[in-house]
């Protein structure tokens, strides 16, 4: 038998045993009244050997080392952790009985007790005479090794529970996350945006080029699409009324999984009637540096060993200068097949041989991953969507469009949103064609959308930020796995299921 197996046979032993003994090993309701943090704090100055006032704590037991007449052993809560003290003459002989027979590292136990500091000035909860200790939940399986922990990061990622156990400084990863979501709605809402919410099923999809995942409403008898995108949504808004909008929501897109990618992610998306996309440009970088300062206390940021600064202004490139500056080609000065020779020469994978789709090419594979500080590369060409006003007094290939990247990865993207409903009508027919040719990511023709538009939609500026993206650099973490409580995971094969 397996370590692990016997350690949890005894521990069922012991279960069996203390509801022989009229213990409930899961009692409904236990009145905590400290957290470890607040009482590091409160008692910061008490000194060796002095005690404090009586504390009621409850949390994890990670450490017990007993030593027979004293015991030792470390509480977790979700503020941090603190120690008890059991001691023989000042603890009631059955809290050292119920320690002694069924109480194990793992087990959820709640203690009242003398706060006080060691001669080793480790504060602590004495269990003295008035003092008491109860098991409020009896854990099973025993918590990993205490040396090595939970390392594998898939095994982490998968059991997210024992990670945050074993790990705590992964929780302040979300901690942060938290704020970072608080200081954003608190930015727009001093910007006077309101927040509003959009549907996640969806009869039509679009807003974005994407793989939708389908599903099946039984009521109805009818395929639905989960969300790819709020756009659409919320660009009827601006049409019913509303001039400042923003969602902040999970879309679902049915692609790859890497570092920055996962199945399901949060991403916010701004609406402002009578704006443009130079608008848009400067609300993301004004965003990014207040939500920076809130919760970093500073505009700078280490990124895998280098320093990113989010202060406004960022710096401005368009698609065509980026690609002259990293590519070493005018793309401005060449027609659809000289820019498609290139690409060829180059071994690029093209969509379609058009210009704007060899240029989206050249520009993601020779300028991408060279841009680490927040820039905005702008006037994208006219391919890359449907749903963007040409450039104003410019090159017609081109639409008023922009994608900020920083470290190598898109962090937003942002249009002068299309409301000629004419012209709007069709470019999606021209994508509907395209889904019926075969291309996976065109979007399908939305005619409630058209007719939205149709009813007339002001001059709008649209904008789009990966939430994830922008928490990772943030908070300096690897991957979209590492700031998502719940990633996906393939399932974990186990001998059950075979």
């Amino acid at each position: 038998m397996a370590r692990g197996d016997e350690i949890t046979k005894e521990r069922l032993r012991k279960l069996e045993e203390m509801r022989k003994q009229g213990i409930n090993p899961y009692p409904h309701k236990f009145k905590k009244k400290d957290n470890a943090s607040d009482l590091q704090k409160k008692y910061s100055k008490l000194k060796d050997e002095e005690f404090g006032k009586e504390a009621v704590i409850a949390g994890r037991l990670m450490t017990l080392r007993n030593l027979g007449k004293i015991a030792f052993g470390n509480i977790q809560d979700f503020s941090g952790t603190i120690q008890i003290v059991l001691q023989d003459g000042k603890t009631k002989k059955q809290i050292f009985d119920l320690l002694n027979n069924f109480i194990d590292t793992g087990d959820i136990i709640g203690v009242k007790g003398k706060v006080f500091r060691t001669k080793r000035g480790e504060l602590s909860v004495l269990v003295d005479e008035k003092g008491s200790l109860e098991i409020l939940t009896k854990s099973i399986k025993p918590l990993p090794e205490k040396f090595h922990g939970l390392q594998d990061k898939e095994e982490r990622y998968r059991k997210r529970y024992l990670d945050l156990i074993m790990n705590p400084e992964v929780k302040k990863v979300f901690e942060k996350r938290e704020k970072i979501l608080e200081s954003i709605r608190e930015f727009l809402k001093l910007k006077e945006f309101n927040e509003v919410e959009t549907p996640y099923l969806q009869t039509v999809y679009g807003g974005a080029a994407a793989r939708p995942f389908k599903t099946h409403i039984n009521a109805l008898d009818m395929d639905l699409f989960l969300a790819i995108s709020p756009e659409l949504y919320l660009k009827r808004l601006i049409v019913g009324g509303y001039e400042k909008v923003f969602t902040i929501a999970r879309n679902f897109r049915n692609e790859g999984i890497d570092r920055w990618h996962n199945p399901e992610f949060t991403m916010m998306e701004i609406y402002q009637a009578y704006a443009d996309y130079n608008d848009m440009m400067k609300l993301t970088e004004d965003l990014f540096e207040y939500v920076a300062k809130k919760v970093n206390g500073t505009t700078k940021v280490n990124f895998k060993g280098k320093e990113i600064d989010f202060k406004a202004p960022w710096q401005r490139m368009t698609m065509a200068e980026a690609i002259k500056k990293f590519a070493k080609i005018d793309v401005l000065k060449m027609n659809d097949n000289e820019i498609a020779k290139f690409a060829k020469e180059n071994k690029l994978e093209l969509k379609s041989e058009k210009w704007g789709y060899a240029v989206q090419s050249v520009f993601e594979h020779f300028c991408e991953e060279k841009i680490e500080q927040p820039t905005f590369i702008t006037d994208h060409p006219i391919e890359s969507t449907p749903l963007c006003k040409q450039l104003r007094n410019g090159d017609k290939r081109l639409i008023e469009r922009f994608e900020p990247f920083c470290m190598g990865t898109e962090l937003a993207n942002a249009y002068s949103e299309l409301n000629d409903p004419i012209l709007q009508k069709q470019l999606l027919e021209e994508q509907q064609k395209m889904l019926k040719k075969g291309d996976d990511e065109a979007n399908p023709y939305d005619s409630d959308f058209v007719n939205a538009i149709e009813i007339g939609l002001p001059p709008t500026g649209g904008l789009g930020i990966g939430i994830d993206r922008m928490i990772i650099l943030l908070t300096g973490q690897e991957s979209i796995r590492d700031i998502i409580l719940f990633p996906f995971m393939k399932p974990e094969e186990n001998q059950e299921n075979k």
